[in-house]
């Protein structure tokens, strides 16, 4: 039973939800999935990505909403939450007996009958604009609702009959209804500290959130903006570690045991070595345009299809949802130096598709993926073409790039006795180089002249096979049989986008530069489709026009065929999935963009004349501070403009690239506070303690602990605690910054800490 195998150890987990400028509502019924998960200790942090100081009203509006999103769910969530934790207190410290009484099995059923009308009433009140808002009220809080009031009727039952029930399944009963509403929720910016990576993709907005897991830092202002240092164990500013990480995408919704069912089997013995498990993630139901149900009928077959991989060892990370053993990341993790600070990659973020990269670094350490055969996992599907052409170009790029990568973990593990099967690299080859060489070989078949000697019909019966287990796999997930032909003309109409996305890998592989990551819109409105794209499908249908005509008038009726199917589908596609007046609407657009020329202001001619040497004058102490030694043999900065030194002169807006040393500024703000030389000199030389180890809770006294756990830097016991020594959140400290000085810098002022639920981290007492 899976609660029995929490009945001792609790391991911690973290949500990350990296969000990129979505609609608050999406952000809500994703923060509330994963805070409503039937799990022991559960912290929930949304990574707001959003640029931290925008400009447009609309989107400063939107950002201020998102960072008092968490407070609003802590809030939302405080009734069940004291209530369950109350209850669960008073039978924990009840008198011991073997069962529980009549009476204590009735309160306990009354308890759940309370949350099972709690949650209707939520239900209640939820918005339903779309399919997406009715499957979150009908399955997350509805299935939710539903379960409670089985229990309760079965505990009512038990009661009615003098039924006996242990004291063990009771006490789990009793934490079941705790944990559910139990979560923490707060939010973090990475942005809002030069001191971290601030490059625009999802992998380093998770990877600069979980180097900082387990340790805490004080925020120092410096000219550049605000820095986090180091503190060993006395920062202001403390992120907790956790046993588990699940990184779930901001438009992605869970079932309450997702959690639950993926870190037992995690847990369990033979599994030690399982570094992520998931469950691919399938399309909401009831979608109301035909692309987004074809789209999701795509989506859920590949469900299907990773249940294969993993049969063959051969699984990848998905990135739309995974949990991730951290012990696993920490075996992986890239360490380099940008300026005076450390940043750390544990997902790669060489490709845009960070996930695939990762999986490859995980088994080449000897870790096992897997994917759960449940559906306890559902994410949203581009609703129109222009969206639809940006997630799949970027799903199409970097497969290539990847696969040497895969071929040199293959002789790795070889090299180490671990040969795998024949299957399982096929499987792994065909993940990564599918969209290459299918799209390749589509072009092909479209634009080749094959006579009847080279179009055999065995060409035909080898496909066959391939699309009757489509059709059947397709039945399974509920869609139709006839709906392969229908997926037949969606890929076909991709069948540029998928070129275009193989080509950006060919392109980042000639020139070694990254492609830049294409978040995938998320918007009520339609997306505009590039004017390549929705042009093409009318040069497939004048082609395979052309081709038909062509191949009647020489005979050639296999070819004739073959271009009427294309043209059939190609046609189909783009009245039934584009829209003729959407096509056109955006061919004209990318036309008349292309009319437009970006100013750009103009850059005076260098001169080859010899200047003249610029007088100097003596650095001021900013300068010696912020930017180092003096430049100049003399010890002195230039004052005037021009000269290979002036940057030293004329300060540079605030970058990541220069930095203050963190050693010279602990000295700075220490010798302000304190005024003692000797102790300035003893800070500066003292090294930074290492970061406290992690570990799982272990249960002590039959009552579960309910705050963080940090274990000591030597590895000693695990203790928790709510007051005031682990994160800290609140509306206020969610509100507003100066310049670059994020909610963080106000640990340092005298201002009280704020309410629990918002802000960034929980600040120490004191500081």
């Amino acid at each position: 039973m899976i609660d029995a195998a929490f009945d001792e150890v609790l391991p911690t987990m973290t949500v990350l939800v990296p969000s990129y400028r979505e609609e608050l509502a999406t952000i809500r019924k994703t923060l509330l999935s994963a805070a409503l998960q039937e799990y022991p200790y559960l912290r929930v942090v949304l990574l707001l990505d959003d640029p931290p100081n925008p400009i447009e009203a609309s989107h400063l509006a939107n950002l201020q909403a998102a960072r008092e999103l968490p407070a609003q769910l802590q809030a939302w969530l405080a009734e069940p939450r004291t209530r369950f934790e109350r209850t669960l207190e008073g039978y924990e410290t009840s008198s011991p007996q073997e069962y529980g009484t009549r009476r204590q099995i009735r309160h306990l059923a009354a308890q759940f009958r309370w949350a099972q009308r709690w949650l209707d009433d939520q239900i209640a009140a939820e918005d339903r604009h779309d399919h997406v808002d009715v499957f979150f009220a009908e399955e997350v809080l509805g299935g939710l609702s539903a379960d409670f009031g089985e229990v309760a009727d079965a505990l009512f039952e038990a009661s009615n009959t003098a039924a006996e029930i242990s004291r063990d399944r009771m006490l789990q009963l009793h934490r079941r209804l705790a944990w559910t509403f139990r979560a923490e929720l707060t939010w973090f910016e990475r942005k809002m500290f030069v001191s971290l990576s601030h490059d625009a993709n999802k992998a380093m907005n998770l990877n600069s959130y979980l180097g900082l897991m387990g340790r805490t830092f004080d925020p120092v202002s410096t000219s550049n903006g605000t820095i986090l240092r180091p503190a060993g164990n006395t920062g202001s500013i403390a992120i907790p570690d956790s046993d588990f990480v699940l990184t779930l995408d901001a438009d992605s919704v869970l079932l309450p045991e997702y959690c639950l069912r993926l870190v037992y089997l995690m847990q369990q013995p033979e599994n030690a070595r399982l570094a992520v498990a998931q469950t691919p993630y399938s399309a909401f139901p009831g979608s109301s345009t035909r692309l987004e149900r074809l789209a999701g009928a795509t989506t859920d077959l590949q469900h299907i299809v990773h249940q294969g991989m993993s049969y063959h060892d051969a699984a990848f990370w998905v990135g739309a949802n995974a949990v991730i053993r951290k012990s696993a990341l920490e075996d992986i993790v890239e360490v380099e130096r940008n300026g005076a600070f450390e940043i750390r990659r544990y997902v790669q973020d060489r490709t845009v598709i960070e996930d695939t990269e990762s999986s490859v670094d995980l088994t080449r350490k000897g870790w096992r993926l897997l994917n759960y055969p449940e559906r306890l996992s559902y994410s949203s599907t581009p609703p129109d073409f222009g969206s639809l052409a940006i997630q799949r170009r970027r799903w199409a790029n970097g497969g290539l790039l990847i696969l040497p990568k895969l071929i040199g973990n293959a002789r790795a593990r070889a090299a180490r006795g671990d040969h795998g099967s024949a299957i399982q690299t096929m499987l792994k080859i065909n993940y990564m180089a599918a969209t290459c060489w299918s799209s390749i070989g589509l072009l092909v078949l479209l634009g080749y002249p094959f006579d009847d000697k080279l179009l055999s019909p065995l060409v035909l019966l080898a496909a066959l096979p391939y699309f009757v287990a489509m059709a059947s796999d397709l039945r399974r997930c509920g869609y139709k049989r006839t709906d392969v032909l229908r997926i037949y003309a969606f890929n076909l109409i991709l069948l540029p986008v998928n070129l275009a996305g193989v080509l950006k890998s060919l392109q980042q592989a000639v020139t070694g530069k990254k492609i830049p990551f294409a978040r995938t819109p998320k918007v009520a409105d339609r997306t505009a489709t590039p004017a390549l794209f929705a042009l093409s499908p009318f040069v497939i249908i004048g082609y395979s026009l052309w081709t038909y005509w062509r191949s009647m008038d020489s005979g050639h009726w296999g070819n004739a065929a073959f271009a009427a199917l294309n043209t059939l589908a190609a046609l189909y596609a783009v009245v039934a999935f584009v829209g003729v007046r959407n096509a056109i609407v955006d061919i004209g657009l990318g036309f008349v963009e292309h009319l437009y020329v970006t100013e750009t202001p103009a850059v005076p001619a260098s001169s080859r004349r010899r200047r003249a040497e610029n007088a100097t004058t003596p650095a001021s102490w900013e300068e010696i501070l912020f930017r180092g030694a003096a430049a100049t043999a003399t010890g002195q900065h230039p004052s005037g403009g021009g000269g290979q030194f002036r940057i030293l002169a004329v300060p540079p807006e605030p970058s990541v690239e220069r930095l203050v040393e963190p050693s010279l500024e602990r000295s700075v703000e220490r010798s302000v506070e304190q005024e003692d030389e000797g102790e300035i000199a003893e800070l500066a030389s003292r090294s930074v303690p290492a970061p406290p180890s992690r570990g799982q809770r272990h249960r002590s006294g039959g009552r579960p602990s309910r705050t963080p756990t940090v274990k000591s830097a030597a590895g000693g016991g695990s203790t928790r605690s709510r007051s005031g020594t682990t994160d800290q959140r609140g509306t206020d400290g969610a509100r507003g910054r100066s310049g670059a000085v994020g909610p963080a810098a106000r640990s340092l002022g005298s201002r009280s800490a704020p309410a629990r639920g918002d802000g960034i981290e929980r600040r120490r007492a004191g500081t």
